[in-house]
């Protein structure tokens, strides 16, 4: 499929996806005693609360016209961590709620795909849209598993590095902290020059989709863009 096709396929499961991430975050922080995300209006599922100018639009599309990494994310929910009834869990708790809620989406996706299958089966007059539907349904489950693994890196301020740092010996932690102020270009380093490392780290998002397609492959319906 050409270019256009895919943004039309991918756009609006990212956007769905980015959403869920951020949502997440602020309702396990919610759980964990902070009310900063719901006062502020970003418990929501609105997605234009989501949307930061610079990094959802204008960044992605800059490295892509200068042919370099594409990353982007959606505006961070603001979480107040010395709320939490209990530090050190809440902000492992709330550091990990996106990525869990990714990893859901890609597993329930799975037989969603089944179910679109076998109603194409019953109802062949409909095979085109539910073909399309499927397609997208399938690189949803890519984007949410290469979303998690994204996350994960331990670079500050990816959700990684909120649990890497209990890791560490205090006076480590807090160095490793301030590497938050570059994290960006820290990680648009990493992304150009560390490739193999980080094919190696988006390795487990690679095989678990490939799993994923063993699961659902027979119920596909023909490819519309084929």
């Amino acid at each position: 499929m050409d270019s256009t096709q895919q943004l039309v396929l991918i756009a609006p499961v990212l956007l769905f996806s980015m959403v869920a991430h951020e949502y997440a975050h602020g309702y396990a922080a919610f759980k964990q005693g902070d009310m900063t995300a719901y006062q502020l209006g970003r418990l929501t599922w609105n997605p234009l609360k989501h949307i930061d100018p610079f990094m959802t639009i204008i960044l992605p599309v800059m490295l892509a016209l200068i042919g370099a990494p594409i990353f982007g994310g959606a505006k961070p929910v603001p979480v107040n961590p010395r709320n939490y009834r209990h530090y050190r869990r809440g902000d492992i708790i709330v550091s990990l709620a996106g990525v869990a809620t990714n990893v859901l989406i890609a597993l329930l996706i799975v037989p969603l795909i089944v179910g679109v299958g076998l109603l194409g089966q019953y109802l062949p007059s409909l095979i085109r849209p539910l073909g399309v539907l499927q397609q997208m349904l399938a690189a949803g489950i890519f984007i949410n598993l290469i979303l998690a693994a994204f996350n994960l890196i331990p670079i500050p301020p990816l959700d990684g590095s909120h649990v890497f740092k209990y890791l560490l010996p205090p006076k480590w932690s807090l160095q490793y902290q301030r590497l938050g102020g570059v994290g960006l270009l820290l990680l648009f380093a990493v992304l150009s020059f560390a490739r193999p490392l980080v094919n190696i780290w988006l390795a487990p998002a690679y095989i678990l989709r490939a799993l994923a397609e063993q699961f659902y492959f027979p119920y596909m319906l023909p490819n519309p863009f084929a």
